[in-house]
This record gives C-alpha cells, structure tokens and sequence, in this order.
C-alpha cells in the first residue's frame, strides 16, 4: 500500500481554546497513539487532500519532531455544517499487530449480463478489511466477467488468505439486474423463436 508523509508540529498547549485558535489559523488538531505514549500535534490542513479528500486508502508516515512514525488514519471529525476537519486520530502501526481499513472496491473485466441489456449495481463500494500492515490490500479486486442477468457478487465469494474481510459473508458487493429492456429484448427473441418453429411444426403435421 503506498504511503503519504506529512509533517506535524507538536501542540504546546491543550484544551478547547488551544484547539479553536489552531483552527483558526488553518491547522487541524491531531492525536497519535497505539505506540508507547500518546502525542498530541497539529497538521496543516491543506496536507491532508491526499489522505482523507480521496477514494483510495493509504499509510501514513508521521514527521513530528525529528521523529517519524507509521501510521492510518483511524478516525476524523468534521464540522456539521461546513465540513471542514475539526480532528484527526491516527494509530501507530506495528507489524505484528492487525488493523482495520475500510477499503476500496474495484471492479475487473465486462459482465455478460451487462450486454444483454442488464444493469451492474455496485451495492457495496468499499469493505471492511483485517489484516497485518504487511498484507493490507490497496483494494479489493471483484472479477464481474462471468456475471449474468441476476447474478451477484457477495462477501463470501472473496477467498484470500492474507487479509479477512469484517462484513457479513452475505453482503452483496455488485450484482447485474433485470431492465426492462432486457426483459423487451428476451420477450422479442421468445417470439422470434416460437415464429421460426411454427412452419416446421406444420410441415410435420402434413
């Protein structure tokens, strides 16, 4: 999974009124912790574009006081109306230790079902994802070319042994649906066929 460095500075003061003044000039309070001791910084907020206003996931390399730290993204606050970052929790990664992401789906190849007038849905757009940091996937890959007209994607057709997803194993991640213009198009071949075999019939009956 790839990684994004941003640079912290660590807050002198804590408490409501330090944080609102932090806000104030555009930086985002923030917390690490899951390491020895908990560290309480600030970030600058446009650094955060590339981490949480984007679909894809990463890890992330904390520089804050000469000190850098592996981390994700473990919680955010925002603001009710305006949506601006009012916090950020970070957990430190360690290698012998699971985490859990939400991560992208992506979908590979063309459903057959597709065209012949079906319509793909993707009924889950991300999942929840337990693995070693070493493992964790950048997405999860669904394979959709052998998808017909009512068939799905669920949970529990995802086998890998690296990583294990927390959703129910019933979940469905994409499926192709009837439309009316593929039940028209099965309708006009039905009466196509019936059309072609009624001669035949006859000719026999003579």
């Amino acid at each position: 999974m790839k990684t994004v460095s941003i640079s912290g500075s660590l807050r002198e003061n804590v408490g409501k009124k330090d944080a609102k003044q932090l806000r104030k000039n555009n930086l985002v309070p923030c917390v690490v912790y899951g390491g020895q001791e908990q560290i309480l910084f600030s970030v600058k907020e446009k650094d955060f574009i590339n981490i949480i206003y984007t679909p894809e996931v990463c890890f992330v390399k904390l520089n804050i006081d000469k000190k850098q730290i592996d981390a994700i993204v473990q919680e955010v606050q925002f603001h009710p109306v305006t949506d601006k970052i009012l916090h950020v929790d970070f957990l430190e990664l360690r290698d012998n230790k699971p985490i859990i992401m939400h991560i992208p789906v992506k979908l590979k190849g063309v459903a057959p079902g597709v065209l012949k007038g079906g319509k793909l849905l993707s009924k889950s757009r991300n999942l929840k994802v337990k693995a070693l940091p070493a493992n964790m996937p950048d997405s999860i890959d669904v394979d959709i070319s052998s998808l017909e007209i009512g068939n799905t994607v669920k949970v529990s057709n995802i086998k890998n042994e690296n990583f294990e997803i927390l959703n129910p194993e019933n979940t469905v991640i994409v499926g192709v649906y009837v439309t009316r213009a593929a039940v028209t198009e099965e309708t006009t071949s039905e009466k196509a066929q019936t059309a072609s075999s009624t001669p035949a019939a006859e000719e026999k009956k003579e």
